[in-house]
């Protein structure tokens, strides 16, 4: 998919949130996570924090707050996909200014969402755009929160290649999404079913590091942390000096 033109934010009411068309995003957002992303009525019921923590069993915050330490506040960010929950205007406080933040987003009703989160952050940039294709500057950093696992595998690819392409050198890509949990985890067998019944692309990422799915592994210095018995990981993806 093509990317779109960047959008300045601009306050927006909740009734002018503008409905996805079938050409706006990607079939498997249909054909998987429309109840979820793309139906109106859901998305302003589920863009809560208390949904968040719900879904990550309570460590909501602790995760956001693991993405938020990879963070300058001099930092140029790219962050791929709007967040339910607080973590988008969390990013933006966190800078020294609101346009070093660039949030690219390919459903046009989650854009909606980004932009009403951010009003009070009138030089943050949403780009209604595609992830897996988007063309910008290239930044300090980039972020993509619990976006990997709701993606198939030839996304999965194009996304973490995407991103890696817009690290500066020296930058850093951090990557927050589920991992393989620990072979004794009390929430693995129903982890499993939950991945079967309503996210189909996730259990590949307990198969594969993040890595994986990059083109050039080796311009990278990656490092992965892990939390709450192996179920979450923090990746982070380093790039190295011409000279390193």
């Amino acid at each position: 998919m093509a990317p779109f033109d960047a959008l300045k934010v601009a306050p927006m009411k909740t009734s002018e949130l503008i409905r996805p068309s079938p050409t706006d995003v990607p079939a498997y957002m249909h054909d998987v996570y429309d109840w979820a992303y793309l139906n109106p009525r859901n998305v302003r019921l589920l863009d809560r924090e208390i949904v968040v923590e719900l879904i990550l069993w309570g460590n909501g915050h602790r995760l956001k707050e693991a993405l938020l330490t990879e963070i300058d506040p001099g930092a140029t960010v790219l962050q791929a996909a709007h967040v339910y929950g607080t973590l988008i205007t969390e990013i933006a406080a966190k800078l020294t200014h609101s346009n070093q933040l660039e949030v690219v987003e390919v459903a046009p009703v989650q854009a909606g969402r980004c932009r009403e989160k951010l009003r009070d952050f009138p030089e943050a940039i949403v780009r209604l755009g595609d992830a897996a294709t988007v063309r910008t500057t290239p930044k300090d950093m980039v972020s993509s929160f619990f976006l990997l696992h709701e993606v198939p595998s030839d996304y999965k690819r194009a996304v973490v290649n995407t991103l890696l392409g817009h690290v500066k050198e020296g930058g850093k890509a951090v990557f927050v999404d589920y991992h393989q949990p620990h072979w004794l985890h009390p929430l693995k067998p129903l982890m499993m079913v939950i991945f079967d019944l309503f996210e189909p692309f996730a259990k590949e990422l307990c198969q594969h590091t993040i890595s994986d799915y990059a083109d050039d592994p080796d311009a990278f210095l990656w490092h992965t942390e892990t939390y709450f018995g192996g179920l979450y990981q923090k990746t982070v993806a380093i790039r190295r000096s011409d000279a390193g």
